[in-house]
């Protein structure tokens, strides 16, 4: 099935806008947007003739001022697949997915729009990936990246067999000032074991996957963080050490251990000590890294059981299971002290959040 679609970050409930290719166009109000792409279902040439009208066909769906992905070209006498989810807000893009069959082609300088002074960032997440720059060539491997401006060269990535990847786009003047300089680059290899771009590919996975940035607050500080990590990763490249703790590695750092104790909450031992050793930092910095946002690692813990248990209350497809072996599931060990917590977040007793949520013809506990 082909389809594209954008959905409004202003209200991550509501369904993403589909429309099929010979559809008009719908524009979506606000300055943040979510695309998607596929073309699975699609016949060889109809496959093609929609990967190559791609960015022209973005152009008209999103809101102005936000810049289209960059343009795909399908390669001859290759399986052509694409699948893309975009993430656009005013001074950053987000694009990840898989590619087969195609030639990323950025737009070279003097044919970007609005986007002409750019910084890009291409990871390879799996798969590989061949970089062209006149006459230089990169290869990518799982994990590698490549960042680069825009240029009268241009540049291209090619993708002969599935390639996983993550694309960043941002405005160059602010991550320059974060370096006090950034001059026009060329395409610049960074190395998989590269800290900065481990850290950001979680924070723009984030970004791009996640978290619904409904606020204008919100999305400036995701913007602010991924110039800092932009320009964590080029100093790593000159060998610099400015900026290397700065706020943008805390807060992808602070993330990546939110992001593990979510994965963990069931777990009614988790600790600071365990979390830390499976992020490779000791347990004082987890504790300091909470501090800086003025919370606690288990202020933290505590409030994502609780809503973890408020939303499987809220399910009526768990309308069968007790409230006790909810709270057990999330991580709760002492029921007394669960309920207790419980009233004094939302106001309500387990069993009341229940019965507000349930049909009448579901069983109440």
């Amino acid at each position: 099935m082909f389809w594209t679609g954008v959905n409004s970050c202003s209200n991550v409930q509501k369904a993403t806008i589909l429309m099929p290719a010979t559809r008009g166009v719908m524009p979506v109000p606000d300055s943040c947007a979510t695309f998607r792409f596929s073309t699975t279902g699609l016949s060889e040439p109809a496959r093609a003739e929609a990967v190559r009208y791609l960015h022209e066909r973005e152009r008209t769906i999103l809101p102005a001022g936000l810049e289209p992905i960059e343009p795909l070209v399908p390669l001859p006498d290759r399986p052509l697949h694409v699948d893309v989810v975009k993430r656009t807000l005013p001074g950053l893009a987000v694009v990840s997915g898989t590619l087969s069959g195609v030639c990323h082609a950025p737009r070279p300088k003097g044919a970007a729009g609005q986007g002409e002074d750019d910084l890009l960032l291409a990871v390879n997440v799996s798969g590989r990936s061949l970089a062209r720059q006149r006459d230089s060539e990169l290869s990518l491997r799982d994990g590698d990246a490549l960042f680069w401006t825009r240029s009268l060269a241009g540049i291209g990535i090619t993708r002969f067999t599935p390639a996983g990847f993550l694309g960043c786009r941002v405005a160059r003047a602010e991550v320059g000032a974060l370096l006090g300089r950034l001059d026009e680059a060329p395409m610049c290899f960074v190395p998989r074991d590269t800290e900065a771009l481990q850290l950001l590919i979680i924070y723009a996975r984030g970004i791009g996957e996640s978290v619904p940035l409904a606020t204008p607050e919100l999305q400036r500080l995701a913007i602010s963080h991924m110039h800092d990590l932009m320009a964590a990763i080029i100093a790593a490249t000159r060998g610099g050490r400015a900026i290397a703790e700065g706020r943008g590695i805390a807060a992808a750092r602070l993330r990546a251990i939110m992001i593990d104790i979510r994965a963990h909450l069931g777990d009614g031992d988790l600790s600071v000590a365990e979390v830390a050793q499976r992020q490779r930092m000791t347990p004082r910095y987890v504790h300091k890294l909470f501090e800086n946002e003025r919370f606690t690692f288990s202020s933290f813990v505590r409030d994502q059981r609780l809503a973890c248990v408020h939303r499987m209350l809220s399910d009526p497809r768990l309308a069968d299971r007790t409230i006790g072996s909810i709270a057990f599931d999330a991580g709760f060990g002492d029921l007394s002290y669960f309920n207790r917590t419980f009233r004094r977040r939302y106001g309500a007793t387990p069993g009341e959040i229940r019965h507000s949520t349930l049909k009448p013809d579901h069983p109440r506990r």
